[in-house]
């Protein structure tokens, strides 16, 4: 009997699947282990406790959300390149952001910076609706055609602005920020229904910390949740807000 290590593990992957006689049965095979161990060792492991999330995060598959060369590490403890600057989030913050806004079946919920499509899978698995804002057009599209590959019907993309939120559609009873402003916007404080949540990364004096706000009668109350480190929220100029 022997032990083979995390490393050897994901590089052996890699060199089959890039080969002719990686079958699709093998990969799916390999890519459940990974997800699998994924959940149990980067988020259970963490605190996440919510079964729900972890449920979804042992389902959504996270290699279909990143590019073809990249997916042997789709798994890893870390977040990845998804082009245009930007990134996919380390599976364990896709996690706990989705935990703290205790979601169910009749919420819906708003999130600015779609990116891969990857966090709204697995919000979509959760809630009742997603409308996800995408400002870089080629990620958008990219991300909406991924999600309806995968037969996610309840997520709509929009390619534009999402410091604006979307205000055709609030209020929302949760709103995800995956991407750091300097200040908390103030048109999706606004776009928050009364008891909804929004968890949203903000940048003061050079450091990102998680922020969980909850709307109570009226009154938006904060929690600092744990530092992180996002791409910066930029405007249609390409400068940060």
């Amino acid at each position: 009997m022997f032990y083979i290590g995390r490393n050897l593990i994901v590089i052996i992957f890699a060199l089959l699947c890039s080969g002719t006689f990686c079958s699709r049965a093998e990969n799916t095979a390999q890519y459940s282990y990974l997800r699998n161990r994924m959940v149990k060792e980067q988020i259970e492991d963490r605190g996440i406790r919510d079964t729900a999330v972890l449920r979804v995060m042992r389902k959504v598959e996270r290699h279909r959300f990143v590019p073809p060369g990249q997916r042997a590490r789709a798994y890893e403890d870390g977040p990845l390149s998804i082009g245009c600057g930007q990134t996919i989030s380390q599976p364990y913050i896709v996690a706990i952001m989705t935990e703290v806004l205790s979601l169910d079946r009749k919420k819906k919920v708003l999130e600015i910076g779609t990116g891969s499509g990857y966090q709204a899978a697995v919000l979509a698995e959760l809630c009742d609706s997603v409308f996800s804002i995408e400002l870089l057009d080629a990620l958008g599209r990219r991300a909406r055609d991924t999600l309806a590959a995968l037969g996610y019907t309840n997520v709509q993309v929009k390619i534009g602005d999402g410091y604006q939120g979307w205000p055709e559609h609030a209020p929302f009873d949760a709103i995800i920020v995956t991407c750091s402003p300097t200040h908390v916007p103030q048109p999706l404080q606004d776009q928050l229904a009364e008891g909804g949540k929004m968890v949203i990364p903000v940048e003061e004096k050079m450091n990102q910390e998680l922020i969980l706000l909850t709307r109570r009668r009226g009154r938006i109350h904060r929690t600092a949740i744990e530092p992180v480190r996002f791409v910066p929220m930029l405007r249609e100029d390409g400068k940060k807000y």
